[in-house]
């Protein structure tokens, strides 16, 4: 049996999801022609209480627009320093828009509202000038942590009392909503533009949408074709993503309650497991992270180090409780006194 529990990015299409994508009903979406690109984006927009939304390739290409929509070429980015951006983007934020980016600490991915505002320098011409505050719901590296409404609701005041613009990047708000019962559009209600990712915990194979006002619909358009995110016949694409939208959001709760049932087991056999998880990532510490991923999976586990002593384990639609049984197994069979 092989349990992959390195990312919920490794999910295949369901054969329901299959079928949909094969009945879609597509056009030219560069010419903004495509029906089931435009019916996502228009449902996804009102979810998440905006006026427009954009579908991109990725995560990442989400971001990216984001922040070259709402700063210019020299100014500072503020966000947390274990931030998607500034860890797994390749830099694009420096060569895209030609900005830097200043980390701040805070415990599990959450900012503080305190540290945001002092943060904030006053205008000297030697100072890169902060325009941009971008927040991240749920925390991947944090342990998929939810920040709740209301402390983002903290952050984007401060940020827009001192004259900052405000990005949420909700690759995994569809967590945050369902472990909080909060609704999307409360969560992003702050905010002045929010992604979310269609294919990490919904199951899509690809794709993210960018949602903001529609003063920036075209803005966020341009420069999407700019990254050569301009796609074609792409509803294909996009019916796999509403699909994911109609049938996938509330089965996270599963996944949740998996990766909680994993973390349990873990603490139980002694390994140095963080803090209980609120979503679908849990992350442990051991000596030789990279050394125990490869011996877990040559039991039939998949795992991630993300750094020399942290390993990640992300529960997701693939995940059955029959492979959870079979990877905790596995992993008491492990639990020799020097892995934990």
């Amino acid at each position: 049996m092989w349990v992959d529990l390195r990312s919920d990015t490794l999910t295949k299409p369901t054969p329901a999801m299959r079928m949909a994508m094969a009945n879609a009903e597509v056009g030219d979406d560069v010419f903004g022609e495509d029906p089931t690109v435009n019916r996502l984006e228009s449902r996804v927009a009102e979810r998440l209480g905006k006026e427009f939304a954009l579908f991109v390739p990725s995560g990442t290409m989400a971001n990216q627009v984001a922040i070259r929509l709402l700063t210019a070429p020299g100014d500072e980015v503020l966000m947390h320093h274990d931030a998607h951006p500034f860890h797994y983007e390749a830099g694009g934020a420096a060569v895209i828009s030609g900005v830097t980016l200043r980390l701040l600490g805070g415990q599990r991915g959450h900012l503080g509202v305190d540290e945001v505002r002092a943060a904030v320098r006053q205008p000297n011409v030697h100072h890169a000038p902060a325009t941009l505050l971008s927040v991240e719901n749920t925390a991947n590296r944090g342990g998929g942590a939810v920040i709740s409404a209301a402390h983002c609701a903290q952050l984007c005041v401060v940020a827009h009392e001192a004259g900052l613009r405000t990005h949420l990047d909700g690759a995994r708000l569809w967590n945050a909503h369902v472990q909080s019962g909060t609704p999307l559009a409360t969560l992003a209600a702050g905010f002045d533009v929010v992604n979310v990712c269609m294919s990490k915990g919904l199951g899509a194979p690809v794709g993210s949408l960018l949602a903001g006002p529609r003063a920036l619909a075209e803005r966020a358009r341009r420069v999407r074709k700019m990254l050569g995110g301009g796609m074609r016949q792409v509803g294909v694409l996009a019916a796999a993503a509403e699909y994911a939208f109609d049938h996938h959001v509330e089965r996270l709760a599963d996944d949740h309650a998996r990766a909680l049932r994993l973390w349990e087991a873990l603490r139980d056999v002694g390994y140095a497991v963080e803090g209980a998880p609120d979503t679908n990532i849990l992350y442990m510490r051991l000596p030789e992270a990279p050394a125990f991923a490869q011996r877990l999976a040559a039991a039939g586990v998949g795992a991630i180090a993300l750094a020399h002593d942290r390993l990640r384990f992300v529960t997701h639609l693939d995940i059955t409780d029959e492979g959870l049984t079979h990877t905790i197994g596995v992993l008491q069979a492990l639990a020799t006194p020097g892995s934990r």
